[in-house]
């Protein structure tokens, strides 16, 4: 896979791990959000590059302050290691959640989580430049689901209409 791939990828997977602000969550929504405290796994294959690429996850979520939840992320691909941290919590004032992200790869953001049901669902789309000054547009997906959490990415270069993408299942 060349660089140009993997730097997207990397841009992806941190725009999709993370995401703090002031919180004011009641009851409810501090027991749904704490029930994610605890470590996960995950691994996937990244499919659309010259050859799938396995990688595997590694996310830790812990409890924050004012009903927040932390979590610090990891994830390894062919010889990159990336890494993300940031607070998901409940915003009272406008009724939502919002997750906060930093990354090792100088990337930040934040996406507010719709819920339904069982599920919290944060969707972040982002456009920017890669390592290589390529231009892409990348697509992610947390969803906080029961007792798992699945994270979803797609990465197009514009310049080459090339799509990569992955879904990657966590688990305790």
């Amino acid at each position: 896979m060349g660089g140009k791939t993997i730097a997207g990828l990397a841009v992806a997977l941190i725009g999709l791990m993370g995401m703090a602000a002031p919180a004011f969550a009641g009851p409810t929504e501090e027991a749904l959000l704490s029930s994610y405290v605890g470590s996960w796994r995950g691994e996937s294959t990244l499919e659309g590059g010259e050859k799938p690429e396995p990688f595997r996850c590694r996310l830790s979520v812990s409890p924050g302050n004012a009903g927040k939840i932390n979590y610090t992320g990891r994830c390894t691909l062919v010889n990159m290691n990336l890494s993300v941290s940031g607070t998901i919590a409940y915003q009272d004032a406008s009724k939502q959640y919002e997750a906060v992200m930093t990354s090792n790869a100088g990337f930040s953001g934040i996406a507010v989580g719709r819920q339904r049901g069982n599920q919290i669902g944060f969707d972040l789309v982002e456009r920017q430049k890669d390592r290589g000054g390529n231009d892409v547009e990348i697509g992610s997906r947390l969803f906080l689901i029961g007792n798992s959490i699945t994270v979803e990415f797609q990465v197009e270069f514009n310049n080459s209409g090339d799509v990569l993408t992955a879904s990657v299942p966590f688990a305790r």
